[in-house]
């Protein structure tokens, strides 16, 4: 996507705003708690219909107004779009798409390409397996829209299992009731296990690539492929009828991203870190352009800080063509010389942004 036009009102600590932007690089600029996150934050949202900092959508709102508001004008594949995403206190979220409503954000996020860096990303290389595989499952779904709905039917038909033990367990219900949710959990997990591992095959190769531009030599992304079977859950039951919980299946799996022997979340630096995170989202984006013809919009916020010069010069090197990228920084000279020339420095002070 392609942002053009964005129209801010009472969203966060912008009263009001308007501004233009360019296509290829933008690059946000100012001191900080003077708003940069905030400005790439409402794109996101805008593109999207969610923040990446925040489920508490209340707030995203002005603390003095009751209602908050994004409007992007633009393209996406040629294609001229305009979103409007409202929050009101108190009733939720009300999105439109070319003037016509939606019933979710999901509806949103089908049509349009956006992919983010915040700092909270890290978590997907140092936090723990429950982390990757939400955000491979999230990958999932933007990369495979007919297999969005899947993490959610499989994670439902795993507490349909989980509850059918429990009332065995306190003597609520006999054995037969769990055995039509194993068959489910059974089934839904061979799909889940085989799109995932089908989905990191895919994207190894470019994250590899992407990492080593950045600086991480050996970098891998590996998911063994291991379904769940109706052996392996029988096996376990007496086992998972005393804990009330399925301790077999992709909800247990986990994603490994490593460099040579070195898995990172325990052996990485805080700057190998977020290189690997990057190389992540950059391979996405490789994938998406690939995919669907058209690159998604990229926004990178605080994404040069705890990175040494040589990563900084990578990363701006490595930014992909055609592209349009919103990168946050403290100043123009944060963003190396020797990289590609902004199409567009916007200067963002408390409450008001411009370009320069």
């Amino acid at each position: 996507m392609v942002v053009a036009h964005v129209r801010l009102r009472d969203f966060r600590s912008y009263p009001a705003l308007e501004l233009d932007l360019e296509p290829g690089l933008v690059l946000v600029t100012g001191p900080n708690g003077a708003g940069k996150t905030n400005l790439l934050e409402a794109v996101h949202v805008g593109a999207q219909g969610f923040s990446p900092r925040t489920r508490a959508e209340a707030q995203l709102v002005r603390f003095d107004a009751d209602a908050g508001r994004v409007a992007l004008a633009g393209s996406e594949g040629g294609s001229r779009v305009e979103t409007e995403v409202t929050i009101v206190r108190g009733e939720g979220k009300r999105l439109r798409l070319n003037g016509a409503a939606l019933a979710s954000a999901e509806e949103l996020r089908a049509r349009l390409t956006a992919l983010v860096f915040v700092p909270d990303r890290l978590a997907v290389v140092k936090g723990g397996p429950l982390v990757r595989r939400a955000y491979v499952d999230r990958m999932l779904g933007r990369l495979e829209p007919v297999q969005a709905s899947l993490p959610g039917e499989y994670g439902r038909a795993l507490a349909q299992r989980n509850e059918a033990l429990r009332r065995v367990r306190a003597g609520l219900s006999s054995r037969d009731a769990v055995e039509p949710w194993t068959e489910r959990v059974v089934e839904l997990g061979a799909f889940l296990d085989r799109a995932r591992a089908g989905l990191v095959a895919a994207l190894a190769p470019g994250f590899a690539d992407r990492a080593a531009q950045l600086g991480l030599e050996e970098a891998e992304l590996r998911y063994e492929e291991e379904p769940p079977t109706r052996e392996a859950l029988d096996a376990r039951l007496e086992r998972d009828l005393r804990r009330g919980t399925t301790s077999v299946g992709p909800h247990l799996r986990d994603v490994a991203i490593a460099a040579g022997p070195r898995e990172l979340r325990s052996f990485g630096s805080q700057g190998e870190q977020r290189t690997a995170v990057l190389a992540l989202v950059l391979a996405e984006a490789d994938l998406q352009a690939e995919r669907r013809g058209s690159p998604p919009l990229l926004l990178l916020d605080d994404v040069l800080s705890e990175l040494d010069a040589a990563r900084r010069g990578a990363l701006a090197a490595s930014l992909p063509a055609g592209a349009q990228t919103i990168v946050t920084a403290t100043s123009r000279e944060a963003f190396p010389a020797d990289g590609p020339e902004p199409a567009l420095v916007v200067e963002v002070r408390p409450g008001e942004a411009r370009r320069a």
